[in-house]
């Protein structure tokens, strides 16, 4: 079994960011399985199928398959063989996924695939709930977080910085509703482990952050 490290958090925490550098870092494979999720409900979208409509999301479960590549270290999500990566950041795909994660079968279509990597090799992981039900027995655990506030001027400046028009309130509105669906939901609920370490990332750089889990990863080596 590999080393595997759990990074869990709400949207805009940064899981994806501190998680590719310190796998990087650490020589380890970097598992977003966020875009797993994103990869699937961009499928569900382009077939039209609405948020609410949970019979049609689990159907179609069953016509689809996921694959992970990596292309010059960085992941690659594969829908029915094809490469949809360039659309997981897009809003309407993230709220598809928020509200599909929490139907059953979407859960069990990825969770097979993300054990059997973290089996093989030693893993960086994120999500909202890799410590609490993928990865129970991980070597480390980290719930990281940051304020509403924090997480909102984030993406709002990612999406300037994309010459994309954005508003600050609708994008804060949207984190909020987010993390209220993520961690009411029935199956596996966005909450910290009962042993995972705690780091709000809203007063730190990034560098501040993975030195702060490498140190975490040293102690528990």
């Amino acid at each position: 079994m590999g080393y595997q490290i759990a990074i869990d958090g709400p949207a805009g925490a940064g899981k994806s960011t501190i998680a590719k550098l310190l796998a990087k870092k650490k020589g380890f494979v970097y598992v977003d399985t966020g875009a797993m999720y994103r990869g699937l409900a961009y499928y569900f979208l382009s077939r039209g199928i609405q948020p609410q409509e949970e019979a049609a999301i689990a159907k179609a479960c069953n016509d689809v398959s996921i694959d992970i590549a990596y292309e010059n270290g960085i992941q690659q999500i594969y829908v029915n063989h094809v490469n949809v990566t360039c659309h997981l950041r897009e809003e309407a795909v993230g709220n598809m996924a928020s509200r599909s994660s929490g139907i059953a079968v979407v859960r069990a279509k990825l969770l097979e695939l993300q054990r059997d990597l973290a089996e093989k090799e030693n893993v960086v992981m994120d999500g909202r709930d890799i410590g609490t039900s993928v990865l129970p027995d991980a070597d480390l655990k980290i719930f990281l977080t940051a304020s509403v506030d924090t997480r909102a001027r984030r993406r709002y400046n990612e999406l300037l910085e994309k010459g994309e028009s954005c508003d600050y309130e609708k994008i804060a509105s949207d984190i909020e509703e987010r993390d209220r669906r993520d961690m009411t939901r029935d199956i596996s609920p966005l909450c910290q482990a009962e042993d995972a370490r705690l780091v709000d990332s809203s007063d730190m750089t990034i560098e501040e952050v993975v030195e702060t889990i490498e140190s975490f990863c040293r102690e528990s080596e």
